[in-house]
């Protein structure tokens, strides 16, 4: 599932970052690297930008950024430790 798939208070494992370098690069600098934890916090009132949590701080990313992220779901409900 990507990124951009998830809904609202849905958690997920970080599995592959797709994408240009420069973007690449840019998600991976924010701490959003494979095999890391990643929440929905929510979803700006016109559904771009999304603001996630992820290592215990908010990132927020454009819709189609979160689209180069592929992740597995975990439990909904899980919330990250601040």
């Amino acid at each position: 599932m990507r990124l951009s798939e998830m809904k609202e208070g849905q958690s997920g494992l970080i599995k592959n970052i797709s994408g240009n370098s420069l973007l690449r690069r840019r998600i991976l600098e924010m701490g959003m690297t494979k095999g890391s934890n990643i929440y929905v916090e929510k979803y700006a009132p016109l559904k771009d930008p999304i603001e996630l949590v992820v290592k215990g701080y908010h990132v927020s990313l454009r819709v189609e950024e979160a689209a180069q992220i592929e992740v597995e779901t975990i439990a909904e409900g899980w919330v990250p430790s601040s």
